[in-house]
């Protein structure tokens, strides 16, 4: 088995690299990207100090500069059929491969739930976060995952998110079933700006418990910033513009740093795969994994009912008969209003949030079909080198595209397709905007969590009460309930029921119940 820590602290070398830059030259760089029509970016080798040159054709070699200029190509001459004149076809998600938490029984909830558990109890399920964002939009110059959204207990998100693991791991651990050691890997994709700092943070803080071989760092890729008509461009003399390569870079990073090799050894069937910053995400939710394994899928999908017809979320269902993900101002709005006569609901009503579940034999089969996935083009004001003057230059206005595949873009390729539609209260709550933008910010986040533990208690039996001194935040009560006491709520009905609590309270163990219950 490759070791866990060793593999944490490792560069991985460069999904694009092809061979040792030591063994070659700068003639044989300079042809290739002469070859490639992309010669320009070695206009200032000569001129470089020897240190700068051997990094400029250091960072040349690790790009595989054909590849890119294919990627280029396949993105502007052949868009997503919804922005072109091609024939499309929207069709609602087919019955089958579709339940809903908010309709279905406590019965086939927990029996699902059964399911997972199992599976996690054989150590057969992982984790992939998607950690690579930065908190620049929050303020903040740390990585999104570190940020504190004012909890009572000041935890950060990745702190819910490890304690949740902690929980996970305990309650599998009571299965009949259940390994000598019940544990669940977390392999955390950063980007190559956020890696240190991360790593740095899970050090600080003992990896919130956790073992720290059992948590896996690995970086997405990136690909090379391009203009509209596919130049390369360099954010310097001695180093060309680089951009991550979005979160669908997640494929081609688990089989270029070992990750997936790592899975093998480990014997891991199963992978939950989240977003760093949805601050309700139940981390390898055993309802979700045992909803999975019962359908035989090899790939599913975590979606919450649409708001609106027009809420501007993108839409899980069927594109061309295939699988996908379409944004909503890509779908017509006689579409976007369309009824299912069975329930009530929108027909195109399953909301993506980019919550997913993977066979381990789906993920090693994406290499096969990744030069068929779509590449989508952000425009972006990129400084840049004015190559005419040799100026860096800050634009305005967009000058250049970064080139990203999105984690949902294998959907057409899968064989067996499960979706999950769950409360959207309970699950989900993105942190995306600035303090006081008033919706999917800290305070939105803060709120979310506290008013989810009150509810906690009133569905195992207890009742809330106000306190006084409790300078409510958003309107929640200040009740927050650490995820090492329950993961979703459970274990509390035989401690809470038929009792009052009363806040402001922070609960971090059973016993700290005593001093608020009366």
């Amino acid at each position: 088995m490759i070791a866990a820590n060793k593999l944490s602290i490792q560069t991985p070398k460069p999904v694009d690299a092809t061979t040792d830059v030591s063994s070659v030259s700068y003639p044989q760089i300079k042809e290739r990207y002469q070859v490639a029509g992309q010669g320009h970016l070695l206009t200032y080798y000569e001129d470089l100090p020897n240190d700068k040159q051997t990094a400029l054709l250091a960072q040349l070699q690790s790009i595989n500069v054909e590849r890119a200029n294919r990627i280029h190509q396949k993105a502007t001459t052949c868009p997503s059929p919804l922005l072109s004149n091609q024939s499309v076809f929207l069709a609602p998600l087919p019955e089958e491969c579709f339940d809903s938490t908010l309709e279905a029984s406590p019965e086939k909830i927990q029996e699902w739930q059964q399911i997972g558990l199992s599976q996690i109890a054989q150590n057969k399920v992982a984790v992939i976060l998607l950690a690579g964002g930065q908190g620049t939009r929050l303020g903040s110059t740390a990585p999104k995952g570190c940020y504190d959204i004012k909890l009572p207990s000041s935890k950060s998100l990745f702190q819910i998110q490890a304690e949740r693991i902690l929980r996970l791991q305990q309650l599998a651990g009571q299965q009949s079933e259940a390994a000598a050691k019940v544990v669940i890997p977390w392999y955390v994709m950063t980007s190559g700006p956020t890696r240190p700092a991360t790593v740095q943070y899970f050090e600080q803080h003992n990896f919130f418990g956790l073992d720290s071989e059992n948590i896996v760092f690995f970086e997405q890729g990136t690909l090379p910033c391009m203009t509209f008509d596919g130049k390369i461009m360099m954010e310097s003399k001695h180093e060309v513009a680089l951009a991550p390569d979005g979160n669908g870079g997640v494929y081609a990073a688990l089989r270029g740093s070992g990750v997936l090799a790592d899975m093998t050894e480990r014997k891991i069937e199963y992978l939950h795969a989240y977003c760093v910053d949805n601050c309700l995400v139940r981390v390898a939710d055993p309802v979700f994994i045992g909803y999975c394994v019962q359908k035989n899928a090899d790939c599913g999908a975590k979606v919450v009912r649409k708001i609106s017809h027009d809420e501007p979320v993108g839409v899980v269902c069927l594109r061309n008969a295939e699988f996908n993900v379409v944004e909503y101002s890509e779908i017509d709005d006689e579409v976007a209003r369309r009824i299912n006569q069975k329930n009530g609901q929108l027909s195109f009503g399953a909301g993506n949030i980019a919550n997913h579940f993977y066979t381990v034999g789906f993920l090693n089969k994406v290499e096969s079909f990744e030069s068929e996935l779509e590449y989508h083009i952000a425009r972006k004001k990129i400084k840049s080198v004015d190559f005419a003057t040799g100026e860096i230059i800050a634009p305005k206005v967009p000058n250049g595209m970064k080139l990203e595949m999105f984690v949902f873009d294998v959907f057409p390729f899968t064989q067996r397709m499960a979706v999950f539609e769950v409360d959207r209260r309970e699950e989900f709550s993105p942190l995306k905007n600035a303090p006081g933008a008033g919706q999917d910010c800290p305070e939105t986040s803060r709120r979310d969590i506290l008013q989810q533990h009150v509810r906690f208690i009133q569905n195992a039996g207890g009742n809330v009460v106000v306190g006084e001194d409790d300078q409510q935040v958003d309107g929640a009560p200040t009740l927050e309930i650490s995820p090492l006491v329950t993961y979703s709520g459970e274990g509390l009905s035989q401690i809470v029921s038929g009792k009052s609590i009363k806040t402001p309270i922070k609960i971090n163990s059973l016993q700290d119940f005593e001093k608020a219950i009366f």
